[in-house]
């Protein structure tokens, strides 16, 4: 009798079986909000739990009708549903077999809300979290890296004396031209940095950063080789031009990690940074009129006699040129393809949702949530890092009795290399635990609450040389170092900056152009702010504004601003679910 029932009812069994599991799997994988507005509001009663439940109990049905009767040319057709919704857009999907209990689960989440992740998209995170960062592929970049500050750096040792050799100025004239040529690379790299982030989201990483590697390579090669002023800037503009190495490569290293692993990766990137600022003034020195500097070598040497500036900037464009040549070789892109759908008609066409993320305006870019502000936060770090560089040397170099040091310049060499040492020592080895401890929002937090009383050792240290006594100079040096090498940690907060502005992306094709509107401000205030910072210190020395202590005043209340400001940067969870809703849209 069973057997007899089951006969009769299993064509009707099969076909409802098929329609009910189709409704529940589809309803499994879209949101808790759009499935109900789809499905009336019996669906709001319905916990994921008992969804799960239900679909196995169809499943079984499934599986036992299957059983009992043999498929034929009419229920195999069925087994193609035709989906058109808006949420799919229009595709043909095939389910050959009926979902596993496995998939069901994984598409209920594992703290029983459905968020809209299904089985298929929880597993690919799973697979990149365990993703192994590309040692090779972030070394690579990493050297790539090291081109723009080895660039921008290397003619400051002799950039004045190049413009007095080539513009017979005055000695008060010099300074002028000076400060305007080093000052163009950042504001041209301002200007032009937003147009190499569209084209590294719209062409591709690596075309971009090849090109720009190469751009580099050739204006640098000919700054050495100017014998006028006028031409000192157009080279040093046009290598400004090409300078979006940087906003390529942050991208790529962004692109490259995990969450698990993009501390350690963004660590050896801030690394390669700063050893391209130590090695680009010491090249630029070493190397600059070496019929002078080296006569027994290169005194016979007719071109380097009638460029003498040139051996320096040819040995920084050998390494950009390095560069160019190894990531064009051997750097992987790292721009994601648009996925392919199959349409009604069976042709392949793209999906529009990439396209429509990637066409997003700046405007709509800054409008985003948390994006403004983590820029705002971005741009607060780097005007205190920014300040600091420019205003220590000349600090510790002033008179004691003015509001300095007195520090000679093998003191200040001394001085700025532990400071290079503590720097990376903090990168390399301190930040990434800590990061993974606290996260990126809570080492900023903790650097914001550090800078006021590692920016207040400075003066107490002078007010301890003011003192006279040999009690008060012991006590200076054994505050100085200690100081210097524990607030060095703030410089994590550039790290962590970055990470937040990769996390704040609202979807990962437009990371580029993201990445280059931070720049561009960091480029701009780069422009200024050590001119600015040191003339207002200029001023409170000479003038000793609150006992010559005024220019750090100003810094405590910039320094105190951030923390208030680092309290409303954007959680990451909050940031990967509002990036996760996009992208379902």
């Amino acid at each position: 009798m069973k057997t007899l029932v089951s006969k009769l009812y299993t064509p009707y069994v099969y076909n409802i079986a098929i329609v009910v599991g189709s409704a529940f799997t589809w309803a499994t994988t879209t949101r808790v909000e759009r499935t109900r507005k789809r499905c009336g509001s019996e669906w709001i009663r319905l916990r994921p739990h008992q969804v799960t439940y239900a679909s196995q109990h169809v499943q079984n049905m499934v599986a036992i009708t299957r059983a009992d009767r043999q498929p034929d040319a009419v229920y195999e057709e069925s087994n193609h549903v035709d989906e058109t919704t808006s949420l799919l857009a229009s595709s043909k999907t095939k389910y050959a077999d009926a979902p596993t209990s496995d998939t069901l689960d994984s598409s209920s989440g594992s703290d029983g809300d459905n968020d809209g992740n299904d089985g298929n998209d929880g597993n690919d995170d799973n697979d990149d979290e365990k993703k192994p960062l590309p040692i090779a592929q972030i070394l690579l970049l990493c050297y790539a890296r090291a081109v723009e500050p080895l660039a921008f750096f290397s003619i400051f040792p002799y950039v004045s004396q190049m413009v007095q050799d080539n513009g017979g100025l005055a000695d008060s004239d010099v300074g002028f031209y000076s400060g305007l040529i080093e000052s163009m690379f950042s504001l041209t790299q301002a200007i032009v940095m937003i147009f190499w982030g569209r084209a590294a989201d719209r062409l591709g990483r690596k075309p971009v950063l090849v090109s720009s590697l190469f751009g580099v390579t050739v204006a640098t090669s000919l700054f050495g080789l100017a014998k006028t002023i006028p031409q000192m800037i157009m080279f040093r503009c046009l290598a400004g031009v090409f300078a979006g190495t940087i906003v390529t490569i942050r991208t790529m290293v962004a692109e490259h990690s995990t969450p698990s692993t993009q501390a350690r990766a963004f660590s050896w990137f801030a690394f390669s940074g700063n050893l391209g600022i130590f090695l680009g003034p010491l090249l630029g020195g070493a190397l600059a009129d070496p019929v002078r500097q080296y006569p027994g070598v290169f005194g016979t040497v007719h071109f380097f006699e009638k460029y003498p500036y040139a051996l320096s900037s040819l040995v920084v464009a050998f390494v950009g040129a390095t560069a160019a040549v190894s990531s064009a070789c051997f750097v992987e892109e790292t721009l994601k393809k648009e996925p392919v759908t199959v349409g009604h008609d069976g042709a392949e066409a793209a999906s529009d949702a990439p396209t429509q993320s990637s066409d997003l305006s700046t405007w709509q870019l800054l409008k985003s949530p948390g994006v403004g502000m983590v820029l705002y936060v971005y741009g607060h770090i780097m005007v205190l890092a920014f300040a600091f560089t420019a205003i220590i040397p000349v600090f510790w170099f002033t008179p004691v009795h003015l509001g300095g040091y007195g520090f000679t310049p093998l003191q200040i060499s001394l001085m700025m290399g532990l400071n290079g040492a503590a720097q990376a020592t903090w990168l390399l080895l301190v930040f990434p635990p800590l990061q993974k401890k606290i996260g990126s929002n809570g080492v900023i937090r903790l650097c914001a609450t550090a800078y006021p009383l590692f920016f207040l050792c400075c003066p107490l240290g002078n007010v301890l040389l003011r003192m006279g006594t040999d009690g008060s100079v012991k006590a200076f040096w054994i505050l100085l170092p200690t100081a210097l090498a524990i607030g060095c940690g703030v410089s994590m907060s550039f790290t962590a900056i970055q990470l937040v502005l990769n996390d704040v992306a609202p979807f990962p094709k437009v990371l580029g152009t993201l990445n280059a509107l931070a720049l561009t401000g960091v480029s701009a205030l780069r422009a200024f702010c050590p001119a600015l910072f040191t003339t207002l210190f200029a001023l409170g020395a000479r003038t000793q504004l609150a006992g010559g202590y005024a220019i750090w005043i100003l810094m405590l209340i910039i320094a105190s601003g951030l923390s208030v400001a680092a309290k409303y940067l954007p959680e990451p969870e909050a940031a990967d679910k509002r990036r996760n809703s996009q992208a379902r849209r």
